[in-house]
């Protein structure tokens, strides 16, 4: 384990003040609490421990060596006997690194609970999903989770862990604070550029502790699972119960699992934006008639398996990524080319013709005339629903569609789309004659 914060408490009289004074090493955390954003490499720490003082002036070492703590946020409150215990200030002894002395002073002797909380980086945290479809693809199995990062140099044993989604006010970096000579800085030497590749950064200390001290933690009981909370413009998720992230070492916690989304899967088809393969889509809402809707869904990766049989084994489907789904908010998740459902759409005849001239005889309007044949196969053992959208070069055109083309409609000015709905191991084919018109036939169009 790498060597953590070191905290000690420097009893001495003043009667004592020239004699040699007795270092007592503080006991262990009692509790302690991870705030983490994720717009920022950023985590707030609220620890408990309890300081053993005697009457009169003590003196409290504290150490962040090989840590990325900084320690201008360093704050420290008497969580009992307030009135008795005065924390008067945090010195920085010069010419020492990493060091800092608290000056206390009691009233009283004995152990008092004390918490401290300072801001430290290299903890980060990223949100992923797996979705489970049924056999008949209409409803899904959605899981969350968590995946905690520890970089900090500082392991963290027993944490509860708060996930903060929100934006938060910048100022400076952390990692470049934990690591100045002087915690302030001094005019005599230029700071030193950030040792770590991914600088973290800063936000104003009074907004971002007032954002996540807000809310109370909820009572434990159940599975594991994480509270949701809004904060204004943050968002504050608490994981339930306790973990130990140790330095070095990513952790997944579950987040969430809803039995039943409902769900609808589209194969759109689009040869001038994906190419001449069928692209899937899954669509649902964040709401509570999808058995959601109660917080929103922060940004991540789902990765969508379909359940196969009734031993719960499962095939791959695709995945996407997506941004933070707010409440009440539809989102469609692009899942990749697929190969089970085919469509292919061939030119089988050009000509032109309505030819207009100008008074030097030359010709300056006419229509081209294209004759498609789609053919739409669906080799799944399922039914699907495929929209099949066509562009054109020009705005100015007229469709006639005959054969089984299914629902058809202008989409725009140079776009056509058709909505078919194929049974299991079935074909569609239809065709459709495009006749676009140039030149001086534009007008013609437009009457």
């Amino acid at each position: 384990m790498k060597r953590v914060m070191i905290i000690a408490i420097i009893a001495a009289s003043a009667a004592q003040a020239q004699a040699k004074v007795d270092l007592s090493t503080l006991p262990s955390r009692e509790t302690v609490q991870l705030t983490i954003y994720n717009s920022a490499d950023l985590t707030l720490v609220r620890e408990s421990r309890p300081l053993t003082v005697k009457e009169g002036p003590n003196k409290l070492q504290f150490s962040w060596e090989n840590t990325l703590i900084d320690p201008t946020s360093l704050e420290m409150l008497p969580r009992a006997n307030a009135d008795k215990i005065d924390i008067a200030e945090l010195s920085y002894p010069p010419r020492v690194r990493n060091l800092g002395l608290w000056n206390i002073k009691s009233e009283i002797s004995g152990k008092v609970p004390v918490e401290i909380t300072y801001f430290t980086s290299g903890l980060s945290w990223r949100a992923f999903y797996m979705g489970t479809l049924t056999k008949d693809e209409k409803t899904m199995r959605l899981q969350g989770y968590v995946l905690v990062t520890n970089s900090s140099g500082e392991d963290y044993e027993n944490a509860q862990t708060r996930l903060i989604v929100g934006k938060v006010h910048i100022l400076d970096e952390i990692a470049q604070l934990a690591q100045r000579q002087y915690p302030y800085g001094t005019p005599l030497e230029p700071l030193p550029p950030p040792k770590t590749p991914a600088p973290a950064v800063r936000a104003r200390y009074a907004l971002a502790r007032g954002a996540v001290m807000e809310a109370e933690s909820l009572a434990l009981g159940k599975p594991k699972e994480i509270a949701k909370e809004g904060l204004s413009e943050y968002f504050l998720y608490t994981i339930e119960g306790t973990e130990t992230i140790e330095n070095g070492w990513s952790k997944r916690l579950p987040s969430f699992d809803t039995p039943e989304v409902k769900v609808v899967n589209l194969y759109k088809f689009e040869e001038d934006r994906y190419g001449p393969s069928v692209v899937r889509f899954l669509s649902f809402k964040n709401d509570t008639e999808h058995n959601l809707g109660e917080t929103p869904i922060p940004g991540g990766v789902l990765k969508v398996y379909r359940g196969i049989d009734d031993k719960q084994h499962l095939a791959y489907t695709g995945q996407s990524s997506f941004k933070y789904i707010p409440v009440n908010e539809d989102v469609e998740l692009n899942l990749g080319a697929v190969s089970d459902v085919v469509v292919e759409a061939k030119l089988i005849d050009f000509q032109t013709d309505n030819y207009r001239f100008n008074n030097n005889r030359d010709v300056d309007g006419w229509d081209e005339v294209r004759t498609f044949k789609v053919e739409v196969r669906n080799t799944r053992d399922i039914g699907v629903k495929v929209e099949l959208k066509r562009n054109y070069p020009t705005s100015y055109w007229t469709l006639q569609n005959t054969g089984d083309f299914g629902e058809y409609e202008k989409e725009d000015a140079d776009t056509s789309k058709y909505t078919l709905l194929l049974e299991p191991q079935t074909k569609k084919e239809f065709q459709y004659v495009l006749r676009t018109y140039h030149g001086t036939r534009e007008e013609d169009w437009r009457k």
